[in-house]
């Protein structure tokens, strides 16, 4: 049986993924309700073939026919909600009683696969918004409702776009199954090992090669992926060790990549997931999207190079004499990876001239595959496993997303058909007196809060459905919102006392968990600063005039060196904890949008400058004695 289930999720995936791709090609073209139908049954077929019930009964013949059993039903009531979409569209909504108990049963498929596929955490809460209803009548103030019945929920939540198979779904089953299958044909065809090469060529002769390696290598890599923890599995088996053979403790080496794996969901041009969904919940187009998290990203990854660089002065690091294998020049790795940067040139230059994601992902895994026949000169039996094996992995990652949009899918409709969307938005605006920086750190907190138990994109699908809306009645610009949440969601990731991509590090460094995950807050502190910023100054959104953009970024860059100063504790020398609070300062005032925060950060700064005096560094990475906190 366990052999069958195995084949069973290659066939599924391999069907689902080859499904979509023919699909978005145009050789056939199905109904978006049809499309979203279709693809939830095969998530669900896919997440109850891999998961079991629980890890003690994985084993058991009970739990292997419960999940054959929950296949068969996942399928039955999927084939039964597509053969009667169309009559209760036509009808105008009217409904029939097997409707709302197979929309019964969907729902309960739905909350088990989410806590099965997600997290305990999620399930829990979409339990709560969808029983909301049921207890409303009794609750006291603005949270009492009037009350709706089981098959008024049911028949809401499975038979409109505005339930189970709305917003999150649709953009699951386009957007990020495509690019999730695009990130794969790129891992799968060598882009990994390009991207590597490109950023160990790049840091070549400068101190703390490994960890800068490692903020290029993840950067680049990130944005193919998009997922912290599995940038962490990824490249932290190459950059970790490189960074623990370069002098850096093994909480440090962990730390580094625990952080610069949680920018790759913010850095453009494929963001994490949530940035798909994102575009589609703010009604604007993809590129927006891009153009708004660009400045931040890069002053997120800047502020982790300067992190590097100064705790390599601060550890008395040399750099490395470079390996013999390393030897290759820059220009031949750039010729060599041409295979790679002409796809994924074309995919943002298709992008930014209004194609959509989808479309462009597609195009891009056919110039893919197109120049990987060039520059190899053959066509066999390889390119054909490898292309097989990137749509059955593209699709396997994508289940954990696809459940948790659906999951979301009942919190938003929830909250549409009770009004408890607005009456959350009221008390947050009543909790903060109005005063909107008030707001925006109640948001932080609750951002955070969720994001430690539930994936980034599972996060930012309940954030964006019950707190954005609440920032945007506070006049905060609707995407300048959804960017704010989003980047707390993400940074979750690196967040104690549950931090999942420090948790994956700490592994890989053999490290205690606790400490890698403290590090890493540190050393990840402007993304807590960065969205407070972007949102009281939007020349970092590359909002606003050319002379303001351009001075936002400027100060921006000088700032998060300032700050990079505070975290480290050190300059051209050690600084004292005085220095240390007049450099953090310094930095917060300089991302800070205006000429007189520009002015006194930069004397801040040029005060540190004044006072400190080069220290003579340590031997080396060979022998670096001194213990960095």
């Amino acid at each position: 049986m366990d052999k069958a289930f195995d084949r069973g999720i290659l066939v599924v995936a391999f069907a689902v993924g080859t499904f979509h791709l023919l699909n978005v090609s145009g050789l056939f073209v199905l109904s978006t309700r049809d499309i979203r139908i279709f693809h939830l049954m095969m998530m669900l077929v896919l997440l109850f073939l891999a998961s079991p019930s629980a890890k003690r009964y994985a084993d058991s013949a009970v739990d292997k026919l419960s999940r054959v059993a929950l296949i068969a039903i996942s399928i039955a009531s999927s084939v039964y909600l597509m053969s009667r979409w169309k009559d209760i569209a036509f009808s105008g909504g009217e409904t029939v009683p097997m409707d709302a108990w197979v929309g019964v049963v969907v729902i309960a498929l739905v909350l088990e696969a989410a806590r099965r596929g997600v997290g305990l955490v999620l399930a829990i809460i979409c339990v709560v918004f969808f029983t909301y209803p049921f207890y409303s009548p009794y609750l006291p103030g603005i949270l009492q409702g009037r009350g709706y019945s089981l098959t008024r929920m049911s028949e809401f939540l499975t038979t409109t776009s505005q339930g189970v198979f709305g917003i999150p779904l649709g953009v699951s089953s386009t957007y990020i199954i495509l690019f999730s299958i695009y990130g794969a044909f790129l891992s799968n065809f060598g882009a990994g090992d390009f991207f590597f090469k490109l950023a160990n060529r790049a840091t070549k002769n400068m101190r703390a090669a490994g960890a800068k390696t490692a903020v290029l290598f993840s950067t680049l890599l990130g944005m193919i992926s998009g997922s912290a923890a599995g940038n962490v599995a990824v490249t932290g088996t190459l950059t970790i060790p490189m960074m623990k053979r370069e002098g850096y403790q093994p909480h440090q080496a962990g730390a580094i990549e625990a952080v610069v794996s949680t920018g790759g969901q913010i850095m453009p041009p494929v963001m994490g997931a949530a940035a798909f969904i994102m575009a589609e919940v703010v009604g604007t187009p993809y590129a927006n999207i891009m153009k708004a998290a660009l400045v931040p990203a890069l002053l997120f990854f800047a502020s982790l190079l300067f992190v590097v660089h100064l705790q390599a002065g601060k550890s008395g690091l040399v750099p490395a004499p470079p390996a013999r294998e390393d030897d290759e020049p820059l220009w031949l790795v750039l010729v060599k990876g041409g295979q790679f940067i002409i796809p994924f040139a074309t995919l943002i230059a298709m992008m930014l001239n209004g194609f959509s994601p989808f479309k462009a992902s597609f195009y891009s895994i056919l110039i893919l595959l197109g120049c990987h026949i060039v520059w190899t000169r053959r066509i066999d039996r390889s390119l054909v496993a490898k292309s097989a094996k990137a749509v059955t992995e593209g699709a396997k990652a994508v289940v954990p997303i696809a459940i948790a949009c659906a999951a979301a899918g009942i919190i938003a409709g929830t909250l549409g058909i009770t009004g408890l969307g607005s009456k959350i938005s009221g008390l947050i605006v009543s909790a903060s007196g109005g005063v909107v920086f008030i707001a925006l750190l109640l948001t932080m907190l609750t951002a955070i809060i969720l994001g430690m138990g539930l994936p980034t994109t599972a996060a930012y699908l309940v954030l964006a459905t019950v707190v954005a809306p609440a920032l945007a009645k506070m006049g905060i610009p609707l995407l300048t919102a959804h960017l704010f949440v989003f980047f707390y969601g993400c940074v979750s990731t690196i967040t104690p006392p549950v931090a999942l991509a420090s948790y994956v590090a700490a592994g890989i460094a053999g490290a205690d968990i606790n400490r890698v995950g403290w590090t890493a807050f540190a050393y990840g502190i402007t993304s807590f600063i960065l969205p407070f910023m972007f949102v009281f100054g939007p020349g970092l959104m590359l909002s606003g005039s050319l002379p303001g953009i351009a001075g936002a970024i400027l100060s921006g860059g000088i700032g998060v060196v300032g700050i990079a100063m505070a975290v480290v504790g050190y300059a051209r020398a050690p600084l004292s904890p005085i220095m240390r609070l007049l450099a953090g300062a310094s930095g917060m005032a300089l991302l800070y949008q205006g000429w007189l925060s520009d002015v006194a950060g930069l004397a801040g700064l040029g005060v540190i400058w004044v006072t400190t005096r080069p220290t003579e560094q340590a031997g080396g990475a060979a022998t670096p004695k001194k213990k960095e906190a």
